[in-house]
């Protein structure tokens, strides 16, 4: 993995790799938010369609929670529209207040009410207009939305401290889902939470939202997050989308260096690229739709480059990194000799050392030589001038 780079980032650009929704239920067209001076959304498009789960994925500070609080009705955007199932409910003189817009939002803390009990937490959020049979009717409805998020009816009488913290966030969902929204927003709610738990906490999340079929955006800054939970993927950076797309294109086939970069550990090297083959220190590489022509810029993920007996690329173990089920290996590379003939003029000769994973730690020791192999496409970005 390159070390990041410490040169301006190029301006984002949009690249959708999925095609427009029919059945949108929420459509963002060209909004834009500044908080005195600070410009924090620089004109934003998205579209999400009914009932799919779409994760919004950047740095702190890129404006996710923003857009998040704008879609809520929150926040009024300065310009631009926010439309939920066709009707404009922000921008173009327009304005339907939050309560109105059958939208569920669980913050990072769950925010639950302290003084209240598990069962008057989510009965807060009923709609006595929707419930007939007083008291016994509420009971029955608390008990049936707790059994929806995995928790036992019985933990209705504890309070919110004696939960944990997974508890706690599967609480505000049920609290949430007692209004039965059309829309559900989820702003980094898993953050808090242990590795393990977290992961189980987003899957019953995501299992109880699917079952519902409720349209869902995640707010997070985890890049593993994003990819697992949602069908669509919106990466954002410096208050713009830089791509939209599922997740596997946006991981294998990335806008842009930097969102290369942020969805993940990337291999970057200096290439020299005729047609579709592009020419580097691992040797000869296929390049789908080849952006540019002659020098660019080559991506791989660690993933791609295995140990192989009889791989045709060569590198020195420079030092490694133990994670239990696998291993990080740091390779300085040998120069082939097609890359060395040519490097003279056309892009830094090899010796770069690169980052790659593998399972089995006793394989890979510093000093030990390697032989490689490329597995799958690169992905070609521009070289900037």
């Amino acid at each position: 993995m390159t070390a990041p780079s410490t040169r301006r980032l190029p301006e984002p650009r949009v690249a959708p790799s999925v095609a427009a929704t029919t059945n949108s239920h929420l459509q963002i067209t060209d909004v834009t938010k500044n908080f005195g001076s600070q410009a924090v959304l620089k004109g934003v498009n998205l579209s999400v369609a009914k009932g799919g789960t779409t994760a919004i994925v950047g740095p702190s500070g890129s404006g996710k929670t923003t857009l998040l609080r704008l879609i809520a009705g929150f926040e009024h955007p300065d310009t631009g529209t926010i439309s939920l199932n066709g009707t404009t409910v922000a921008g173009d003189g327009a304005w339907l207040p939050a309560h109105k817009r059958q939208i569920g939002y669980v913050a990072q803390d769950g925010a639950l009410f302290p003084h209240l009990n598990v069962g008057q937490n989510i009965a807060f959020g009923l709609n006595p207009a929707r419930l007939e049979g007083g008291r016994r009717a509420v009971n029955a409805r608390v008990a049936e939305l707790l059994e929806m998020v995995s928790l036992d009816p019985s933990m209705a009488k504890r309070r919110p401290h004696q939960l944990s913290g997974g508890q706690q966030q599967r609480v505000a969902l049920a609290r949430a889902l007692a209004r039965e929204p059309e829309l559900m927003l989820l702003d980094e709610p898993f953050s808090a939470l242990d590795a393990g738990l977290r992961v189980a906490t987003r899957r019953a999340v995501a299992k109880v939202l699917a079952e519902a079929g409720v349209t869902t955006i995640l707010v997070t800054h985890d890049q593993a997050e994003a990819l697992s939970f949602a069908d669509q993927v919106a990466v954002m950076r410096g208050g713009k989308l830089a791509q939209i797309g599922n997740p596997f294109v946006v991981y294998t086939r990335p806008a842009d260096r930097a969102t290369a970069e942020f969805l993940g550990d990337a291999v970057i090297l200096d290439a020299w690229l005729e047609g579709t083959l592009a020419t580097c220190s691992l040797g000869g590489i296929p390049v789908r739709r080849p952006p540019a022509q002659g020098r660019v810029q080559l991506m791989l993920r660690p993933e791609q480059i295995r140990i192989a007996e009889d791989g045709p690329i060569r590198g020195v173990v420079v030092d490694t990194d133990y994670f239990g089920p696998e291993t990080t290996v740091r390779l300085k590379l040998n120069v082939p000799k097609e890359v060395a003939e040519h490097a003279d003029h056309r892009y830094p000769g090899g010796g770069e050392v690169i980052t790659i994973r593998h399972w089995n730690a006793s394989i890979a020791r510093p000093g030990m030589e390697l032989c490689l192999r490329v597995v799958g496409e690169a992905v070609a970005f521009p070289m900037k001038e």
